[in-house]
């Protein structure tokens, strides 16, 4: 049966409405991006409770603060990306909402882990690809594609490095350490003696996730081409110069959004894989 706290709905409502007020006030967020925060929010805070919230906080609040790492050595890079670092709605949907629909299976399985794993791992894996993009464009190592190991240019879509890659571990292995530290008391399908094969089976369900988001990027993503600048872009219909782009390659409607989306997918089926095998 499922039972619903409102009391912890209407404090998940308020601190929902309170973290995307502030977003959109730092910029982090568009208006577009604060709504759907803050349906998000509710989703997780109201429906899940605080232990699903710091998952999802933390994923939002080291994403946010990374994208401010370095912003001068970055700007270069912008007009690669779709998008800039300020999140609007189907940023925050492709990132948040497969693990909301963890959140609410989890309503009609409130005693078994595989929702809670799912989430984790859905979370570890949009945290271990933004910090693989956020960190990795800084290696000065350069970057290889991840099918043909050819040198690209930094920023490429499906370009991976070194130091991308530890990110990416990296920004998994911290969702999987708050995972298992805030295991929710009511799901009792916890060992605590072998807490680090959860601990591990997250981070790499990040990783997982990660190299997922990078082969639909050197594969089947949407990609553009701008005759003045002369270089791909994931910008439509417009390059950061304002010149028209060209369609390249991909499927058109497979665009950054739908990457995204498909990474955290990937992470939540790997460890509801886990939870049913192990």
């Amino acid at each position: 049966m499922i039972q619903i706290s409102f009391l912890q709905l209407l404090i998940g409502t308020f601190l929902a409405l309170f973290v995307a007020l502030i977003s959109y006030r730092a910029k982090v967020l568009s208006r577009s991006g604060a709504l759907a925060a803050t349906l998000l929010g509710i989703v997780v805070f109201g429906l899940g409770g605080i232990e699903w919230a710091l998952l999802l906080l933390a994923f939002f609040v080291s994403s946010s603060g990374l994208s401010k790492v370095a912003k001068g050595s970055k700007q270069k890079l912008v007009e690669k990306f779709s998008k800039g670092s300020t999140r609007d709605s189907n940023q925050v949907l492709a990132n948040g909402g497969v693990a909301a629909v963890f959140v609410l299976l989890h309503l009609f399985f409130p005693q078994q882990a595989w929702p809670w794993l799912g989430f984790a791992g859905s979370m570890a894996a949009v945290n271990s690809d933004t910090w693989a993009t956020e960190l990795g464009v800084l290696s000065s190592r350069g970057a290889y594609h991840i099918l043909s190991t050819k040198k690209v240019e930094k920023g490429t879509s499906g370009a991976i490095s070194f130091l991308g890659t530890i990110a990416s571990f990296s920004g998994g292995l911290l969702i999987a350490a708050l995972a298992v530290i805030f295991w929710p008391d009511k799901i009792t399908d916890f060992n605590a003696q072998l807490w680090w094969v959860s601990l591990f089976a997250i981070a790499f369900a990040g990783l997982f996730g990660s190299i997922v988001d990078s082969i639909l990027g050197a594969s089947l993503q949407a990609i553009y081409y701008c005759p003045t600048c002369e270089k791909e872009t994931e910008r439509t219909p417009f390059h950061i110069c304002g010149t028209p782009t060209t369609f390249k390659r991909g499927w058109k409607w497979l665009n950054n959004d739908w990457v995204n989306a498909v990474c955290a997918l990937a992470g939540g089926l790997f460890m509801v894989v886990f939870a049913l095998v192990k």
